[in-house]
């Protein structure tokens, strides 16, 4: 089974398996296990009545330590295996597997908005976020994830990507240009929903005097007060000269830090193979968990 005894002196194996070095798990760890605390709390109270024992007490369950509890999480955000072999790694079965990974996310994700790392999602947050960010140079793109076809047809419709030509999931991200830090996430939508309309039915200010480089998906897309860089689009009938090519080359270079944050936020598997988890919301969450674990381990990189 995995432990994180067995980890922690394999530093190589717990990055790989979870995503994370020992510095950056260290550090999340009392986080987490703040964040679970408040849900045991949370759970007494809707439970009703006093708890009969002592938290600790009795027989010992699958996951006992706090340190397995969050291998557990971040394994399967990392690996994201189908359920029954989660729980073939950690000793349990399937439904054991499945309740723990639906009540041990939200905990991840409350710990990390402990540690400030979890993306701005509200209008008026993300404003304020950006307005603290030295340099004020973003960069905005859309990342889509596929899913399962859905049975509904309409749902089909509005799921299928014309872009990647599959049903998918979507977001805008936002990323700090300078740290390559993920400050803002839009909504989960479908993916049939394209990335300026999503930033248009957003309408956030950006800081006075701010630099936006965006690619060809959010042509039109213009926020006041804003100088915007995008690379020009293949007219038709005619190639791009050799000023356009070369303006191309420069945008693409500057936007490759985007790339590298969606890059980042992809190293956790659940966000690029199909999701299968079919709870509502529960991708919403998946993707800006993922985001602040990627936000993460740029403070601790794995050289560290």
């Amino acid at each position: 089974m995995i432990r994180f005894n067995l980890l922690k002196n394999k530093p190589a194996l717990l990055v790989c398996l979870t995503g994370l070095n020992v510095v950056a798990f260290m550090e999340l760890l009392p986080a987490f296990r703040t964040a679970y605390e408040a849900d045991l709390e949370k759970r007494d109270q809707q439970r009703g009545r006093p708890r009969e024992r002592r938290r600790g007490a009795g027989q010992k369950g699958m996951l006992p330590e706090i340190e397995n509890k969050l291998v557990f999480i971040l394994f399967y955000f990392r690996m994201y295996p189908v359920q029954m072999a989660q729980g073939f790694f950690f000793g349990m079965g399937q439904p054991q597997a499945n309740d723990w990974i639906h009540r041990l996310t939200p905990i991840l994700n409350q710990a990390l908005g402990y540690k400030m790392q979890l993306p701005a999602r509200e209008r008026k947050d993300i404003e304020q976020v950006l307005r603290e960010c030295p340099g004020l140079e973003f960069i905005i793109d859309g990342t889509e994830r596929p899913i399962r076809r859905p049975k509904d047809k309409q749902r089909q419709k509005q799921n299928y990507s014309g872009k990647k030509k599959r049903h998918t999931r979507k977001n805008n991200v936002i990323s700090d240009k300078r740290t390559r830090k993920i400050k803002a996430l839009s909504p989960t939508v479908e993916g049939k929903r394209h990335d300026k309309k999503l930033a248009d039915e957003q309408d956030l200010i950006f800081p006075k005097g701010s630099k936006l480089w965006k690619d060809t998906g959010f042509q039109g897309y213009e926020p006041p007060d804003v100088e915007t860089y995008q690379p020009f689009k293949k007219p038709k009938g005619r190639d791009l000269t050799d000023d356009e090519r070369q303006h191309n080359t420069l945008i693409s270079s500057q936007r490759i830090g985007v790339e590298h944050s969606i890059g980042g936020v992809k190293t956790f598997r659940i966000t690029h193979e199909v999701f299968r988890n079919l709870r509502q919301d529960f991708d919403d969450l998946v993707m800006q968990t993922a985001c602040g674990l990627h936000n993460l381990r740029l403070e601790h990189p794995l050289t560290a």
